[in-house]
């Protein structure tokens, strides 16, 4: 069973940079490829950065790009999105995502079987 966490959320202001972590309490997250997506209020549930089982793919939303990345150390089953240059429309709910389809990384909400609960980041101007 797959149980993911979030943390590393918080407030920051425009420029600033965070680190948020997703860690999985089970043995297999090295099994399953991972995603960021986010929610803003009002807005839907959106893609930001995925990676797959191995780390040797990665693929970021436009709107990231260059300034997020996306990393798993499978060792900590745990995989990190270093966001840097926040922006104030990078404030969102942050959510982690485990996808079966391991070897690959998918945009889509319904590629992804598990979620955590989700991590805010307020950005202010």
């Amino acid at each position: 069973q797959v149980q993911l966490a979030e943390s590393g959320g918080g407030l920051a202001q425009a420029g600033d940079s965070l680190r948020l972590s997703c860690a999985d309490s089970g043995r297999t997250f090295s099994s399953y490829a991972v995603g960021w997506f986010r929610q803003a209020p009002g807005k839907e549930r959106e893609f930001v950065a995925g990676i797959s089982w191995s780390g040797a793919h990665t693929l970021y939303a436009e709107s990231v790009k260059g300034r997020f990345t996306i990393s798993r150390d499978n060792a900590k089953n745990t995989v990190y999105l270093q966001m840097n240059s926040l922006k104030p429309e990078d404030t969102a709910l942050y959510y982690c995502a485990a996808s079966v389809y391991a070897g690959s990384v998918s945009t889509r909400l319904s590629d992804y079987h598990y979620w955590g609960q989700g991590t805010q980041v307020s950005v202010s101007s």
